[in-house]
C-alpha cells in the first residue's frame, strides 16, 4: 500500500512518482518547470506549493491520491 499523500508530504517525493508528474501539470504546479525548484523542493510542502500560487489542495491532493480518476 502506498502511502496518502497530504498537505505535509514533501514535494520531492510527490515528483519523484511518474503518475504524479502529469496532475501536478494538470493543476498548474509551477514547480515542473521552475529552474529554482530544484533546490527548494526538498524544504517544500504540497501545502505550501498550493498556498503560495492559489491552487485548490483539496482536489490536488484527491486527483494525488486516486491517480485512476
Amino acid at each position: 500500500m502506498t502511502q496518502k499523500i497530504t498537505k505535509d508530504t514533501n514535494l520531492a517525493e510527490i515528483m519523484a512518482k511518474e503518475s504524479a508528474k502529469d496532475i501536478l501539470a494538470k493543476h498548474r504546479v509551477p514547480c515542473l518547470t521552475c529552474p529554482m525548484a530544484q533546490f527548494e523542493v526538498q524544504g517544500l510542502t504540497i501545502g505550501d506549493v498550493c498556498k503560495m500560487y492559489g491552487i485548490d489542495l483539496k482536489k490536488l491532493l484527491e486527483d494525488l491520491n486516486n491517480p485512476a480518476k
